[in-house]
């Protein structure tokens, strides 16, 4: 039978609960030791608790660098209850066993979030007593517990209560997997962001070492394909607008493909300021409109192509209500995403069963830290790029024809340009009035995925008659731009950069067409 607690070790970065799991700890007669601001926090509280420096007879020192790294500290802890020797050890040293560590850690991650960070600032923030207690609490986890998120700190009490002071079997394997997944985080991502500086702090291109860490949300029935296993993690220090942080409200099980459509529209969905709708099918957006409501968001983007839609997974980037849902149901849709639903319109969802509804927050604008690197997975490695995150806004453009796009040309433009973003490359977008008329992805030729932007166009009865079109890299012949012609554009926006640029604005002059370059490419392979 495990031994009921006595003795507990509280030192954390993050205060969160720590007050209440404290008073816990002491209502059970369980003894505590505590550090610095800790102890501080729990005594202010009315907790009796004793400070670090007290029981090792070692005060802290060099600005609190060292703390717990003591024998008394870390023979309690890591001592093999069920071995004589262990216990005879600290019978003869006169050191008591500590049975439970609740450890965080110093914030570096969120330190050096601040692009202002700098390296003195991101080294005073690498934890060292903090991991050492929590690995040796882990290693000895068969007769300590260890706990590092405060969410766990409530369920540590009930299993207390149900098992007689002590804590399960179970439990403590349970906390002790946690902790070694938090400490491998923490080096992990302590090593991705040294290893891309100089001695100096400056950034000296890609981290000499890349460390990787998630943790398991869902297993999955299966992978893109039936016979793929598959599941989701989370990144460590994850947003709470990322896909893998959604929260969602009802529907069956999430599929592998549903997850990776679902971030596809929510990225794309997102950088509109407008209320707007994204339908995605296969990765790719076959529809995309702004609107004064979500509703009419909906019923434009719908009206791209109604045939893709079908079974696709549909994003707003406004909250969503009833008459939204009820449009939306009038089509099959796997999945609908949104920053928030009203009452109404989750109880008409909730008449689809097997539609999944996702809720979760819209990324934050100015300020933001930079998002996650993106990864590539290759035989026996992987490529990592950072994220594509270069907006381009009208004051951007660079007019290379005679003739100059009018506002609203203008403001087409850049719409449809943010919609090419996100469309597998070769991508062409047609676009007129904050909305898409037809999409072109994914092709090996250029040419090719203009006829086809144009032929699904034609399928939903769109005429592309004063159209603009965005193309996500430079025509590198006129015969793109000659297409688009034919079809009834008045202006295009695309990168620009070919050898053959002369020849292609040459093209749009002798058309009546505007074009605009931005000198931003976005192929997305």
């Amino acid at each position: 039978m495990p031994q009921a607690i006595a003795q507990a070790l509280l030192s954390v970065s993050d205060k969160t609960g720590i007050v209440e799991l404290a008073r816990g700890l002491a209502a059970r007669g369980v003894a505590l030791l505590s550090t610095g601001g800790t102890a501080k926090t729990l005594a202010a509280a009315g907790i009796p608790v004793v400070e670090i420096g007290a029981y090792t007879g070692f005060p802290e020192m060099l600005d609190g660098r060292v703390k717990t790294l003591h024998p008394r500290v870390h023979a309690g802890i890591l001592a093999r209850r069920d071995v004589a020797a262990h216990r005879d050890a600290l019978a003869a040293a006169g050191i008591p066993g500590i049975d439970l560590v609740v450890v965080n850690l110093y914030p570096f991650r969120e330190t050096v979030a601040d692009p202002a960070c700098t390296l003195d600032a991101a080294i005073e923030n690498i934890d060292i007593g903090g991991p050492t207690l929590v690995r040796a609490a882990a290693k000895n986890w068969a007769h300590v517990g260890v706990v590092v998120d405060p969410a766990d700190y409530d369920g540590v009490i009930a299993d207390l209560d149900a098992h007689a002071g002590a804590l399960s079997e179970a439990l403590r394997f349970r906390l002790m997997q946690r902790a070694f997944t938090h400490t491998a985080a923490y080096d992990g991502a302590i090593a991705n962001w040294v290893t891309a500086r100089a001695s100096d702090g400056s950034v000296r291109g890609m981290p000499q070492s890349f460390h990787l860490a998630g943790e398991l949300v869902q297993e999955m029935r299966y992978g893109e394909n039936p016979h793929q296993q598959a599941a989701l993690y989370r990144e460590a220090g994850a947003a709470a607008s990322a896909i893998a942080s959604a929260h969602q409200l009802q529907g069956k099980e999430l599929s592998y493909n549903n997850v990776a459509d679902a971030d596809a529209a929510w990225q794309c969905v997102t950088r509109f300021d407008e209320a707007a709708c994204v339908i995605v099918k296969h990765a790719n957006p076959c529809g995309v409109a702004c609107a004064e409501t979500t509703v009419e968001a909906y019923r434009r983007a719908f009206a791209t192509d109604p045939t893709s839609a079908f079974g696709g997974i549909i994003a707003f980037n406004r909250g969503v209500d009833a008459a939204t849902v009820e449009a939306v149901a009038g089509q099959f849709a796997e999945v609908l995403i949104a920053p928030g639903f009203t009452r109404e319109a989750l109880a008409l969802a909730a008449s689809k069963k097997n539609l999944r509804v996702l809720e979760l927050a819209l990324p934050a604008k100015a300020g933001a830290a930079a998002p996650s690197p993106d990864l590539k997975r290759i035989g026996g490695g992987f490529l990592v790029q950072s994220a594509d995150t270069r907006e381009v806004g009208a004051a951007d453009l660079t007019v290379v024809t005679k003739k100059a796009p009018g506002a609203d040309e203008l403001a087409d433009l850049v719409f449809a340009w943010r919609v090419a973003w996100f469309v597998k490359s070769n991508a062409i977008v047609f676009g007129r009035g904050g909305r898409t008329l037809g999409i072109g992805a994914g092709q090996m030729s250029r040419v090719d995925s203009t006829r086809i932007a144009a032929i699904k166009a034609g399928h939903a009865g769109l005429s592309l008659a004063g159209s603009v079109v965005a193309s996500d890299a430079f025509f590198p012949f006129r015969d793109g731009l000659d297409v688009v012609a034919e079809q009834g554009a008045t202006a295009v926006i695309q990168p620009g950069g070919s050898v053959r640029d002369d020849e292609v604005i040459a093209a749009a002059d002798e058309r009546g067409i505007a074009m605009v370059f931005t000198g931003v490419r976005h192929f997305r392979h």
